[in-house]
């Protein structure tokens, strides 16, 4: 009686059609989840894009409201000491009374210290303020700036004024729009061979810039 070997399961190779499927399947999955992770902020930085250019042609209007008031004498005493001890920020009792008389807050932001007074400079998205302390007699004086709106999105566009968390962003959509971007350049690889017209009008997106940059910025 003939023996029959056990059957053996033998993986074949990967075929080059297998291998280009694994691909696409990869591509375009990265491809949309980066699309959706920065489609709203690209949609945002475009729009302020067209903004920015235009900023001379959009009438901006700034309100200014400037406010006075005089520390208690507690406070103010608080303050020389900080002064006399080389402290650069305000006490946080003088910056807490501040923020609830002034609306204006102060907490942690250095401040320019002379003999006679402390000024405290508190730029910010689509606006300005600054806050200036006597220290003889203890007058408060604040001077808020608003741009509007639109000024308020070109500041973050720019990332002027915004602090840490929207750098961190601003960083982690370049990173998303840069996937975006890779695998979107990965999928006009793969099908480029069916579509003729992509590979000049890649061409056409890299020489356009430069000829503008060369031939009309000065």
């Amino acid at each position: 009686m003939a023996v029959l070997p056990l059957a053996s399961t033998v993986r074949e190779p990967a075929t080059t059609a297998s291998r280009r499927a694994d691909w696409l399947r990869t591509l375009y999955r990265w491809h949309w989840l980066s699309s959706a992770a920065c489609l709203v902020a690209l949609l945002a930085f475009a729009a302020t894009g067209l903004t920015l250019n235009h900023a001379g042609a959009i009438d901006a209007r700034s309100q200014t409201v400037r406010q006075r008031d005089r520390l208690p004498g507690a406070l103010l005493a608080s303050l020389k000491r900080a002064h006399a001890a080389g402290r650069v920020e305000l006490p946080d009792d003088v910056a807490g009374w501040i923020v609830d008389r002034l609306g204006i807050q102060s907490r942690d932001r250095a401040g320019d210290w002379t003999d006679q007074e402390v000024y405290v400079a508190l730029p910010r998205p689509g606006g300005d303020a600054s806050l200036t302390i006597d220290l003889g007699d203890g007058s408060v004086r604040t001077e808020a700036t608003d741009r509007g709106w639109i000024a308020y999105f070109n500041d973050l566009h720019k990332g002027r004024n915004t602090g840490p968390a929207w750098s961190w962003f601003i960083d982690v959509f370049a990173v998303a729009c840069l996937v975006f971007a890779g695998t979107g350049l990965c999928l006009l690889y793969l099908h480029g061979r069916a579509r003729p017209s992509t590979w000049p009008m890649v061409g056409l997106g890299v020489v356009l810039p430069l000829v503008v940059a060369l031939l009309f910025i000065h």
